[in-house]
């Protein structure tokens, strides 16, 4: 019975141990540069000239992703009732795959975009 009490400070303590160190680290980097005369501005990410709204490549994936879950989920359906496959193998086989040709096309059609702008 204590485990499941336990299990969520964990869960918190290790998310909130991994951002302490990140952050820390981060200081002590930025500050040792600036000790040997770095200029300040290196730490400023500054949006790169032509590259393309990060909102545009984030829907673009999502949608080409959530249009091959949903073609794969007809075509699972067709292996089923046409073919004879089995569900546990048609649904999860075509679903994966077509997701990772819609991620793959996003990738390519990413970097299309990319190099018009």
């Amino acid at each position: 019975m204590g485990s499941e009490v336990i299990i969520l400070p964990v869960i918190f303590g290790v998310i909130f141990a991994i951002a302490y160190l990140y952050f820390s680290t981060r200081n002590k980097e930025r500050l040792a540069l600036i000790e040997k005369g770095a200029d300040a501005s290196i730490f400023v990410k500054g949006r790169r000239e032509g590259a393309a709204p990060f909102w545009k490549i984030v829907i673009l994936n999502i949608a080409l992703l959530l249009i091959g879950i949903g073609v794969a989920i007809f075509v699972g359906s067709i292996m089923v009732y046409n073919l004879g496959m089995e569900e546990s193998v048609a649904y999860p086989g075509t679903i994966f795959t077509l997701a990772g040709a819609g991620l793959l096309v996003g990738f390519t059609m990413t970097k299309r975009l990319e190099k018009e702008n």
